[in-house]
């Protein structure tokens, strides 16, 4: 089975980049499943029902997300009626679902799992179940299930607390794919007992920005430490940020696109 991971799609050119490399992308690598993480999806945070669709359409077949995943107003009134995945550590009666059996016909099941890391959240963190703990839970309840592959997104800061989570799962699981920080990372590698794992997938979206956000006022808010209204950027170089998993062969393999 192949899998593509999409990065954060940031904003509207995050989904630009989608809409005009991933249909070129499908077409010559031919995976059996697309997913991509879209909490940034609409104005930068969260997602609406449109927007969604939208990606869908240019091909990804599954979403996960973060902590901007009810950022937009109503979200709540559609997130069980889409393919999005919230962080399965949120707290218990949250809408929406953390993890999900994907089935895709002929090219098999899918056991997807969101989880959110304990790291740089601010005060968000006391309201999460401890994602260690979580994942646990998780492939306890899902065990008698049969799927062809098990992937996580660990949507998290710090690489320590990626890296911990990496070697706790090893061989567990077939995949881990870090987001969060808009970086994509070099280290994608087959961990001792077979997992595949990746810190962090990257975005996609402006390149020539702070994280998506326009540098001026990033700067503004180092320089006087004084919180700033952000403001997505469209302009400059913008970014396709993904990654193959091939999990018959053991490869994890980047595939960037930068126009």
């Amino acid at each position: 089975m192949k899998i593509l991971y999409v990065g954060e799609i940031v904003a509207k050119p995050g989904r630009e980049v989608v809409k005009k490399f991933l249909p070129e992308i499908i077409k010559e690598y031919k995976p059996d499943m697309v997913f991509a993480n879209c909490e940034n999806l609409s104005g930068g945070r969260g997602i609406t029902e449109e927007k969604i669709e939208q990606m869908r359409m240019a091909g990804i077949d599954y979403f996960t997300s973060g902590e901007h995943i009810f950022q937009e107003k109503g979200t709540e009134d559609f997130i069980n009626n889409v393919p999005v995945l919230r962080p399965a550590n949120y707290p218990e009666g949250t809408l929406g679902e953390g993890y999900k059996i994907i089935d895709s016909g002929k090219n098999g099941k899918v056991l997807l799992i969101n989880l959110m890391g304990l790291t740089s959240f601010g005060g968000k963190n006391a309201f999460l179940d401890n994602p260690f703990s979580k994942i646990d839970e998780i492939l306890e309840k899902t065990k008698d299930e049969k799927v062809d592959a098990k992937i996580m997104d660990f949507h998290a800061e710090a690489t320590s607390e990626k890296y911990s989570m990496g070697f706790y799962l090893d061989g567990r699981v077939d995949a881990i794919i870090g987001t969060h920080t808009h970086v994509p990372t070099c280290d994608n590698m087959v961990l001792p007992k077979g997992t595949l794992y990746l810190t962090d997938v990257g975005m996609c979206g402006a390149i020539d920005s702070s994280l998506g956000v326009k540098v001026d006022i990033t700067i503004k808010m180092f320089l006087t430490a004084m919180n700033q209204r952000f403001e997505w950027e469209n302009a400059g170089r913008k970014a396709f940020r993904s990654v193959l998993l091939d999990l018959q062969s053991k490869k994890i393999v980047r595939i960037d696109k930068i126009i």
